[in-house]
């Protein structure tokens, strides 16, 4: 009996607690960010936002859950990326703690390039120029206190947080090729289903006028597109080491959101064919078919992940010996 590996195979794995606090007293420098950090924030508190139109506020956070909540388009999703993205960090926690740590004065200059941008956002009242500079400058503090590899190992979390900045408002060159699209695809297989859907511009009609929709822009898709792109992009970075392969999982969220908004357009359609505009309208106004686009998207999104898997290399085949005459 092996009394030192029976003990050290019964060892219980350490609590999320604890690794927590055993990554804490690992990381170094951590005063010297956190200070910085926390001085770069209170700018952004104070002196983040210089538009008053729309909400009354000097703070570039409250500027941006408004967009995320009660903009021209909600955009939830904006208040979980930096959850994803720290999630990301953990994962990483390891292979960061692990890299040679030490101050990077040079890094100062990418934080004052960070910090020009944000004068001229702030200038010009472009929150969203105001955004990047926010998070380029985080990630110019990181670079200062711990060094120009963990800078290397966070490019991609911090890419993520891209999806931070509210885009439905000025998404229009994006949105009007998709609502064309749609609507063009709808009656299309309509046709096939034997329904009679006529197309004008980006609106949808029966032929005896018994109901008719407009694919409007908030319509078009857009939200699921940045969700599955987040969520694609996302999925190909944590599975994939090739770059090939991260760039065809991220660029195949165009064609399955495009797909998912078909499919919801149709069941609108159908709906109405069987129950009129009212049915129509429940179908649209309904959040449980609100999801039907993440349907297939996400099913999508995980089918070709596991087609571009890697497999293991095959066993020899096992082949009889003739039996001699």
């Amino acid at each position: 009996m092996n009394g030192k590996s029976d003990t050290a195979a019964a060892a219980p794995a350490p609590s999320l607690g604890a690794e927590m606090v055993q990554c804490w007293n690992e990381l170094p420098n951590k005063a010297i960010f956190f200070i910085l950090f926390g001085a770069w924030l209170l700018m952004f508190q104070l002196l983040g936002n210089s538009s008053f139109g729309y909400i009354d506020t000097p703070s570039l956070f409250k500027w941006m859950y408004n967009a995320y909540i009660h903009g021209e388009d909600t955009e939830e999703h904006g208040l979980l990326v930096p959850i994803a993205v720290l999630a990301i960090f953990w994962w990483k926690r390891k292979e960061l703690l692990a890299l040679p740590h030490r101050l990077w004065p040079l890094g100062l200059l990418l934080l004052g390039f960070a910090a020009l941008m944000h004068l001229i956002g702030y200038m010009a009242q472009q929150q969203r120029l105001s955004i990047v500079g926010m998070f380029l400058g985080i990630y110019a503090l990181m670079g200062i206190t711990w060094g120009t590899g963990w800078l290397r190992k966070s490019v991609f979390p911090f890419f993520l947080l891209g999806f931070c900045i509210p885009v439905s408002s000025i998404a229009g060159p994006v949105t009007f090729p998709m609502r064309l699209l749609v609507c063009k695809m709808v009656p299309a297989i309509s046709s096939v289903l034997g329904i009679d859907v006529l197309r004008d511009g980006t609106r949808l009609l029966s032929a005896d006028h018994n109901y008719q929709y407009e694919v409007a822009e908030a319509c078009s898709g857009i939200h699921s597109l940045v969700a599955i792109l987040c969520l694609a992009t996302i999925y190909g970075f944590i599975s994939f080491e090739k770059n090939w392969k991260r760039l065809l999982m991220a660029a195949s969220a165009f064609p399955l959101a495009i797909l998912g908004n078909v499919a919801r357009m149709m069941l609108i359609i159908v709906a109405a064919e069987v129950s009129g505009q009212a049915g129509g309208d429940y179908v649209h106004n309904s959040s449980i078919y609100s999801l039907v686009p993440y349907v297939p998207a996400f099913l999508g999104v995980f089918l070709l992940g596991h087609w571009l898997r890697d497999r293991p290399a095959g066993q020899p085949e096992l082949r009889l010996k003739p039996k001699p005459a």
